[in-house]
C-alpha cells in the first residue's frame, strides 16, 4: 500500500486490515504512518515511490514478513508540483511498484489496485501535469492488465472524484479564499452540479479497492471504476440550467 498515511491510503489501510489483510503501508512522511501503524498494526516502511530502492526494500519486507504478495495499492501522489515532480509521484512510482511486485503477484495470481482520478479523463486547468499523470496511469493499468492476464493478475484503477482529504481540504481552502468563504462552503460549490450533490468520503473510495482487490472481482481486469458522485454524468454546458 502506497501513500498509506493519510486520506485515502490511511481508509485503505484501515479497511484491509479490517477485512484480515496483512498490510505493508509506505509513505514519506514518519508521523502519518506512526499514526495509521499504532492504529491497525501495520508494518510501515517510510520512502518515496520513485526510489527503486525503497520501493525494493517495501516489495522485500512484504515478503519477508508474510511470505509473499497477494495486492498492491498504488495509492501516493501529489496534486500540486512542478510537472517531472508531479509525474515521478504519480506516474513513474507506480510503474516502479509495479515492476517490483509482478514477479511476487505472478506467484500468487495477485492484483493491483491504482488509484488514479477522474482528472484522467477530464482536463484541469489549474495543474495539466496531474491530468497528464492520472491518464497516463490508467493506460498504464490496462497495459498491465493486457500483458500479466494470462499469468493470473488483475489490474484495475479507482477513478475518484472529490474526496474529503487532507488533499481535497487543501485544494478547498484555496476556493474558500477566492470566493470568501468557508472550507464546508467551498465544498458545497465545488459540488453543486455532482449528482450527488457532495464529495466522496475516503472510506467510499476504500471499499471500491477492496472490490477490486477481492476475489468478488476475479472476473474484473483492465477496469478503472469511477466513483465520483456521478460528476461525469453531468454535461457541464447546460448544468448552470439547473440551478
Amino acid at each position: 500500500m502506497t501513500g498509506g498515511g493519510t486520506g485515502i491510503g490511511g481508509a485503505v489501510v484501515r479497511r484491509f486490515v479490517a477485512e484480515g489483510a496483512s498490510v505493508v503501508a509506505t509513505g514519506r512522511r514518519a508521523e502519518p504512518l506512526e499514526a495509521v501503524a499504532e492504529e491497525t498494526g501495520a508494518v510501515t516502511v517510510r520512502g518515496d515511490v520513485a526510489d527503486e530502492a525503497h520501493v525494493r526494500q517495501a516489495v522485500g519486507t512484504t515478503v519477508e514478513r508474510f511470505g509473499g504478495l497477494d495486492i498492491v495499492v498504488n495509492n501516493a501522489g501529489i496534486a500540486w508540483g512542478n510537472w517531472q515532480q508531479t509525474l515521478d509521484a504519480n506516474l513513474t512510482g507506480a510503474k516502479v511498484v509495479c515492476s517490483e511486485a509482478l514477479p511476487h503477484l505472478v506467484e500468487r495470481r495477485g492484483s493491483i489496485v491504482n488509484v488514479a482520478s477522474v482528472s484522467g479523463y477530464l482536463a484541469s486547468a489549474g495543474s495539466p501535469a496531474y491530468s497528464v499523470s492520472k491518464a497516463g496511469l490508467i493506460m498504464l493499468t490496462r497495459s498491465l492488465a493486457l500483458n500479466y492476464g494470462p499469468r493470473g493478475v488483475r489490474v484495475n484503477a479507482v477513478c475518484p472524484g472529490w474526496v474529503r482529504t487532507p488533499m481535497g481540504d487543501t485544494s478547498m481552502d484555496e476556493v474558500a479564499e477566492q470566493q470568501g468563504v468557508d472550507r464546508e462552503r467551498a465544498y458545497e460549490l465545488t459540488t453543486r452540479f455532482v449528482p450527488l450533490c457532495r464529495a466522496g468520503d475516503p472510506d467510499e473510495i476504500a471499499s471500491a479497492c477492496l472490490f477490486l482487490a477481492s476475489r468478488e472481482a476475479s472476473f474484473v481486469t483492465g477496469a478503472s471504476l469511477v466513483v465520483d458522485g456521478g460528476a461525469m454524468v453531468v454535461d457541464i454546458t447546460t448544468a448552470p440550467f439547473e440551478i
